[in-house]
């Protein structure tokens, strides 16, 4: 299965803290994420991540692309709601493709422990 990781910014803590939990489980997946996010979990975890470019430069549109591909199964995108992002419409442009194409999104933390615990137990 292929997951994306991407975090805002006031995120990336809940995010890491994420992938030491369920290491064990994310380290079955092939795994991608966003540059800045991809790095601190690769640096907190030692997990293998394809890194794409940092979400305001280009990396929400570069996973956009490969979920209009048929190329993921699941996106866990910690989003930080209440802080303005430069890159909104990237953002919304990604979650209406997950939409579209039926894969599943977190877009907080509890979500992502449900979807993460269900792969854990092969309820997924």
């Amino acid at each position: 299965m292929k997951i994306a990781l991407i975090a805002h910014d006031k995120k990336k803590a809940d995010i890491i803290k994420l992938a030491v939990e369920y290491k064990d489980v994310l380290s079955k997946h092939d795994l991608i994420a966003t540059g800045t996010t991809g790095t601190m979990i690769m640096g907190e975890t030692g997990l293998k991540i394809t890194r794409m470019k940092s979400g305001p430069l280009g990396g929400d549109q570069q996973i956009g692309s490969m979920l209009a591909s048929g190329e993921l199964d699941l996106i866990i995108f910690l989003r930080d709601p209440l802080t303005a992002q430069p890159h909104e419409p990237d953002v919304s442009a990604l979650l209406r493709l997950c939409d579209v194409q039926s894969i599943p999104l977190a877009t907080n933390c509890s979500s992502a422990i449900i979807m993460l615990n269900a792969l854990r137990n092969n309820t997924f």
